[in-house]
């Protein structure tokens, strides 16, 4: 206790002589802060206050300098009172600004803090001693440097062998699985070259029979040779001349039938819608337009049908140019209006002509049918 007062003593009557730092302050002084002149002789500030400047910026303890910049900005920009912001108060910037240099100083204290612990455990670490650098060679060997040198360039030798034999080995794994994979394909192909050849046979067969039995003596080209290939460097030969003799034996490709019949399809719905309106007659009422309406939905649906079927007939078509596009059920609903509207006009002009023929025969032969008429009676 003694030492302790004498020590303030002194520091309180050459405080504004002595330069004072942290280094020249015995250990069992710095808990206790003592002024000398306008100076503390501890830097220990309260964890209250440290606590509190974290609490005031937002942040938790240990958080990095970038956080606390961070904050800072953002609670500075709201506070300032010359930031216009609703929420500007010169108290709340001015506590805001002292908790920065707080968590600042904080901050730079515990970084040197770390950095002098690591200095003195990088002091008491063990050193190795300088003959360990010739102990570089893999562990491998024994004897004097030179000697472990030359047993390491050996046993890198003997690796290096033995990794050539394992590339050789996993080549000739490789190269044994392609040729077993090879292997497999020749039979698979060899199987269906067999399988082919069985049906060519059985169709040969088959053709000898039905010309045999006379199946074919009603064709109409019998006996006389095939004509003459295609021109056309772009169809197959073949392909063309088996088209030819379907269709000339009443045999038609699969896309013909199907254009076919798409057309025949809306040329039969075109109609009955048509037949449709004309049954329904004008003027519209409300219970006409929910029968119209009905019609018209089950045409949407069949339009809806053919357009998947046109889908299909598009897929199997051969020419690109005999392509076909969707048929709209709005724009065919509305020709049918149309035509509709149409055939009552022509209607209209018909009646109106058998009329003005009627009148003109009245006139002519008026006096005749009177004269009968008296006849008659």
């Amino acid at each position: 206790r003694n030492t302790k007062w004498l020590c303030v003593m002194l520091t309180n009557i050459v405080g504004h002589h002595l330069m004072v730092r942290q280094a020249m302050i015995p250990r069992n002084l710095k808990p206790f802060p003592y002024i000398c002149g306008n100076r503390m002789l501890s830097g220990y500030k309260p964890k209250n206050n440290v606590k509190d400047s974290y609490k005031i910026l937002e942040l938790e303890e240990g958080c990095s300098l970038d956080d606390i910049r961070n904050s800072y900005r953002s609670l500075a920009k709201k506070y300032h009172p010359d930031s216009g912001s609703a929420t500007a108060d010169s108290e709340a910037f001015m506590k805001v600004e002292e908790a920065y240099r707080v968590v600042l100083s904080d901050a730079a204290t515990k970084k040197k803090a770390n950095e002098n612990n690591e200095e003195e455990e990088d002091q008491f670490k063990p050193k190795a001693p300088q003959h360990r650098h010739y102990l570089s060679f893999e562990g491998v060997g024994f004897g004097t440097p030179s000697q472990r040198e030359k047993q390491y360039m050996q046993f890198r030798v003997d690796r290096a062998t033995e990794q050539v034999l394992e590339y050789r080995k996993q080549r000739l794994e490789s190269q044994r699985a392609v040729t077993d994979l090879m292997k497999a394909k020749d039979v698979k192909q060899s199987k269906k070259v067999k399988i082919t050849q069985a049906v060519e046979r059985l169709v040969e067969d088959l053709i000898q029979e039905s010309m045999a039995k006379g199946d074919f003596d009603n064709l109409s080209g019998k006996g006389k040779p095939l004509q003459k290939f295609s021109d056309c460097p772009h169809i197959d030969p073949m392909t063309h001349n088996l088209n030819r003799i379907l269709i000339d034996n009443g045999y038609q490709p699969e896309w013909i039938l199907m254009q076919k019949e798409i057309r025949e399809t809306i040329e039969r719905l075109r109609r009955s819608i048509v037949a449709s309106r004309s049954k329904l007659g004008g003027p519209m009422t409300p219970y006409r337009q929910k029968q119209w309406n009905r019609i018209c939905e089950q045409f949407i649906e069949d339009i809806r049908k053919l357009n998947r079927r046109i889908d299909n007939f598009n897929l199997v078509v051969p020419i690109l140019s005999r392509q076909m596009v969707h048929f709209s059920a709005d724009k065919e609903i509305v020709r049918a209006q149309k035509t509709y509207e149409a055939l009552m006009e022509n209607k209209e002009a018909s009646n109106s002509d058998t009329k003005e023929n009627e009148e003109e025969n009245v006139k002519r032969f008026g006096w005749k049918s009177s004269l009968f008429k008296w006849l008659n009676l």
